[in-house]
C-alpha cells in the first residue's frame, strides 16, 4: 500500500490521459485520468475541465465486501 504522499507525487508527474466525459449520479460531468485515476469536473458547455474532484469517502469494509458478492 502506498502512502498519500507518494500518490500525490505520482499524480503531479502524471501526463494525464483523460477518458471521455461522463455524467455522475448527481448530474455532474467529470473526466477520469486513465493512468492515475484522478477525477476532474468537466463543463460540457465550454468543453473544459474546471477543477479536480475530491476523492469519495472510503466505504466501510463490510459494505465493500457486500458490493463484491
Amino acid at each position: 500500500m502506498t502512502t498519500p504522499f507518494l500518490n500525490r507525487l505520482f499524480e503531479m508527474f502524471c501526463p494525464h490521459n483523460f477518458s471521455w466525459p461522463h455524467t455522475g449520479m448527481h448530474g455532474q460531468d467529470y473526466q477520469v485520468c486513465l493512468i492515475c485515476g484522478v477525477a476532474y469536473a468537466y463543463d460540457c458547455s465550454t468543453m473544459q475541465r474546471t477543477g479536480r474532484l475530491p476523492l469519495p469517502p472510503a466505504l466501510p469494509q463490510a459494505a465493500a465486501k457486500a458490493t463484491t458478492k
